[in-house]
Parts: structure tokens; sequence; C-alpha cells
């Protein structure tokens, strides 16, 4: 049986009041009413509650039907010239041991467009209640023929029937059917009165629902277009991830991830999670994001990203508070820089199959005062997975999050298949209840490069060591297979090296890297940065960086711990 289509038994129900209805028996059915409608946020819950209240005690049957956009969009949709108005039926109510015809004649969830003449229809243009004493045979044949179901008219044939609107903060959300068989008392003026108190009732809480519905909605559909919708496998990881929305009544929260490519082939891993739920949470992770990828494109270390991303979330929005773990990985080292700002620790889940949370500097949450933020460096093994996250995944009102912390690396350890898989395993091992909270998985498994992905070499700061340089590239490329860009790199490298050995002191370190793109860098023990400067007519040097900056997709610098590396990006053909 349909969940909204709600039977009584008329033997064991509550005996309906007399009509005309006591005052005590108008009190004792509004007082029920208060009680049971309107209990959740659900529009078709909140139509069989009406039918539960008022079935059999005021009517034999009745229905309940909204304007279909309602309950599609949340939105009211302007009025048919005709006026004709599309509506579904969201629950159904009869007093019948056998609800067989009725459930025929009125179908739940049927979408329905009701013409002008229909009671229906004049019921929610007028805003006023319609009141059939004894429904004929010719009304009933004629809205048994419009909907065209023989079972119709038989089913409303001679039965009293009583239209009342479902108005709320100025609007018509719809109407509510109420009939009594030919052999029950028929409905009367005073009624109406009733009627329109429940109907009153219903309305606001379908109005309340529609309101919280569209925000939810919009508050997921910005939420999830601010998250990225594909991400790049970067070298050396293998990335999965999941976002699990909150469950109704606690609302769309903030929670993010990203994935963003940095110079040399490194990654950044962010996970966030702004506080509280709606839709200007959802906005705050959106800037933070934003922010956070523009901070990354500065190439700075975790704990100074996160040290500027707080200043920066205290100029957007002093009231909004957010946690956030921010993690850089070196593919060919394998070295991982991670930094927290008030965010649950990152799991690690070693070959082996043991996992544990990881000890990180504490540091406050992002938008809460000045300090400086600290990291922490650690060599990953191969194979190894880091599992970042946010505290919906851990915490409930039934456990702490140092219990969840635990349940969650005694899940993931062990776990060697697939990443899709695990993360899947993950998500679904989390409550379905209503008191959820978003949820923000990101799984990153470590990779060791293979010989056919890097090529290295050390130079003397000797002017001859630009040839070698040139010879390293002119054969690693050949062995790649990457001849149409073989040229443009050989110069490029040959022009760093020379600056490298020209400018900076002691050895020069040259790196290719093949991933997404071919990467070429060249370290020095020099910090000053290379400019581009225009070069007079009668200058020997200076055109160099203007060469590379024509040729390379991407170039840029970043500060090492003893000096410098000048970074060059090439597209792969």
């Amino acid at each position: 049986m349909n969940r909204r289509f709600v039977t009584k038994d008329p033997a064991t129900a509550i005996p309906r009041m007399s009509s005309p209805a006591s005052m005590n028996e108008q009190l004792s059915l509004l007082n029920a009413a208060s009680k049971r409608i309107g209990s959740t946020l659900d529009m078709f819950e909140t139509g069989r509650e009406l039918m539960n209240v008022a079935v059999p005690r005021f009517a034999d049957a009745a229905g309940i039907l909204v304007q279909d956009r309602l309950v599609a969009e949340g939105e009211s949709p302007q009025r048919a010239t005709d006026g004709s108005v599309p509506v579904r039926r969201i629950a159904v109510g009869v007093a019948s041991s056998s609800p067989g015809e009725y459930a025929e004649a009125f179908p739940v969830d049927e979408v329905v467009v009701y013409d002008a003449w229909t009671p229906y229809a004049r019921c929610m243009a007028t805003g006023n209640p319609i009141l059939y004493p004894r429904l004929g045979r010719r009304t009933s044949e004629e809205i048994g023929r419009f909907a065209k179901r023989e079972t119709v008219a038989r089913v409303l044939e001679d039965s009293s029937f009583l239209v009342v609107p479902l108005k709320a903060r100025g609007q018509v959300l719809g109407f509510v059917v109420f009939t009594r068989r030919p052999d029950s008392e028929p409905f009367e003026e005073q009624d109406i009165n009733l009627a329109e108190e429940l109907a009153a009732r219903t309305a606001v809480c379908l109005d309340n629902a529609r309101l919280y519905n569209r925000e939810r909605r919009t508050a997921l559909t910005l939420q999830s277009s601010l998250l990225p919708v594909d991400l790049q496998q970067p070298l050396g990881l293998t990335i999965a991830s999941r976002y699990l929305p909150a469950s109704d009544l606690v609302g769309v929260g903030g929670d993010w991830y990203d994935v963003i490519q940095l110079p040399g082939c490194r990654v950044a891993l962010v996970v966030g999670d702004v506080m509280g739920h709606g839709i200007r949470a959802a906005a705050t992770m959106g800037q933070l994001r934003t922010a956070a990828r523009t901070l990354a494109s500065l190439d700075l270390t975790p704990a100074e990203v996160l040290f500027r991303l707080n200043r920066m979330s205290q100029d957007l929005d002093g009231t909004q508070i957010a946690t956030c773990v921010y993690a850089t990985y070196d593919p060919v080292t394998r070295t991982c820089a991670i930094a927290s700002a008030g965010h649950v620790p990152p799991i690690l889940v070693r070959p082996g199959g043991g996992a544990e949370p990881l000890e990180l500097p504490p540091g406050p949450p992002l938008g809460i005062g000045n300090e400086p933020t600290e990291m922490r460096e650690l060599v990953l093994p191969h194979d190894a997975v880091l599992a970042f996250y946010t505290d919906g995944l851990v915490e409930s009102r039934d456990r702490d999050i140092d219990e969840g912390i635990g349940m969650v690396c005694d899940l993931l350890a062990g776990q060697n298949q697939d990443l899709e898989a695990v993360c899947d395993l993950t998500i679904e091992a989390q409550r379905p209840g209503h008191e959820r909270d978003d949820i923000a998985l990101l799984l990153a498994r470590v990779r060791r490069l293979g010989e056919e992905d890097l090529a290295q070499l050390t130079l003397d700061p000797d002017p001859r060591s630009a040839a070698r340089a040139r010879r390293l590239v002119r054969a690693t490329l050949s062995e790649w297979r990457l001849d149409p860009i073989a040229d443009a790199t050989e110069l490029m490298i040959s022009e760093l090296v020379t600056n490298a050995i020209k400018h900076g002191s002691g050895t020069v370190e040259v790196r290719l890297l093949r991933g997404p793109s071919l990467v070429c860098e060249v370290a020095d023990r020099s910090p000053a940065r290379p400019v581009m400067r225009e070069a007079g007519s009668d200058d020997d040097t200076g055109r160099g960086l203007h060469l590379i900056n024509w040729l390379a997709h991407r170039w840029g610098t970043r500060p090492t711990p003893d000096g410098k590396i000048v970074w060059v990006e090439q597209r792969l053909p």
C-alpha cells in the first residue's frame, strides 16, 4: 500500500462527530491537528498526517492536492490564462475496509490539470471553499469524464462534497477535498469553518516545508557547483573522493575538498568544513575554496597557506568559522607536508594494513586569532593511503570524535582494494538517519615513480655543463617519444642552466618529470629569483627569460631551503 494512501476501518475507527459539530468536538479535532500535522518538513508526510486527523472523524474520505511546481521546485507558478492549474495529489485518506475503488479513482502522486469549470479550479481561483451538500449525478459524471475514469463518477455521485483552499502567506498552494458517503450526514455550513481551520494549519506546514526544501536545494546546488567535478589524477598519487550531503533535518553544510596541481608535478590536498549550515555556509565554503586555490598558486608552505587563509577568512566574514587541513606532496621525494587549522586529523593507512591518525601541531580554526600555524613533514611509503575527511564522518550524538576516528581507522585498516571501493565502503558505513552531518572524504594512495617518468642530473658550476644538460634533454625526450618538443625544451634548459651557473653558486640540479605535462626544473643555491627585463639594442644578455616565456606553456620559480628552483612546463604533444 502506498504510504500516502491512508485507510481506516470504520468498525475500529474513532466515531465521526455529528453534524453540526459541537464546540467540544471541534476543539478536540483541532487539538489533534495541532499536535499531529507538521511533525516533519516533508510535504507528502504532512498530507498523510492531515488524512489521519480528518478521516473518519470529519469525513469518510479526503484528498489533498498542491500545485505541482511547489513540490518539484518550491516555486509558485503563474496562473494560466484559461484558469487551469496543474496540481499533484500528495495524500488520500478513506474510511473503508476495501478502499480499492477509491484508490483507483484518485491515485496518489498523480498530476492533474483541472479545467476552470471544475469545483477544484474554482476553489483555487477564488480562494473560497465550495460546498455541495449532495453532488448530483450530472456534476459527478462531468468530473468523471474529465478524469477519464468511470470510478470517479461512482465514488462521487450523491456524496457530500466540500473543497477547501490551502492558503498560506497570501498564496493558494492547493486544496483539500472532503467527502461523505450518501448514507452519511451531509456537510453543512457549520462544517466549513472547521474544514478551513484544518486546511489553514496544513497549508502553513506545507509552505514551511516548501521554503525549507527550496533553501536546501539552493544550498545543495550551490555547494555541488563549487566542488570539483572531475579530480585530475596527479603524478605519484591515486585519488578518490566522495561528498555525502547532510540529512534533511540538518541542512546542507559547508564541507569541501580539493586537489590542486602545483609546479613540479607536486599537488596540494585540501579538505575543509565551514561551521553552520545552509546557503550562507555553502557560500562561505566557495569563497574559502577559491582563496585556498589562489594561495596555492603562490606555492607557499601549508603553514603559510593556512595562516593567510585565516586572515582572509576574517576579512570575508568575521562571524564564520571553519576548519581546514592542507597538505602538499612531492612525488619524487614522496615528502608530504601537512598543516591543520582546527581540523580532524588525517588518517595514515600503512602498506602493512595498520591505520592511525596523524599527530599534527594543533592550530586554531580559520576565523579565530592571528597565531601562526605549524606543519609536519613526513616521507610516505609506497602504497600508503592518506585519508582526509570532515567531522561528519566521525562525530555523532552517540559517540565522540575519538571513538569515531578509531572506528574509521578500523574500517580502513587492511583495505588493499581499489580506492573507489574503499570510499563506497566508508560512506555506506555511515548512518542514514536524520542526524547525519555533511561528509567530505578524500583518499590518496602513494605510487612509486618509475624510472621511465623521471630523469635527473647533477652538474658542476662549469660553463661546459650546459652542453651536458642539453644532451640529457635530447636523450630523455627521445626515449620518451617526445621529440616534437625536444628543440624548445633543450633551448630553455640550456638557458636556465647557464643562468644558474652564471648568477648562482654551487652545483646545479636538473630534473625532468613526465606526468600530465612535461616539467623541467633547474635548482641552484642562490635565493635570487630571475626577473624579466627589457634588454637594450646593444645588450648581449637579458633576452633568455623572454625566450622561455614565449616557448613554455608555463614557467615560474619557488624557493627551497638552500636556494631556488626555476621550472618550465610543456604540454605533451
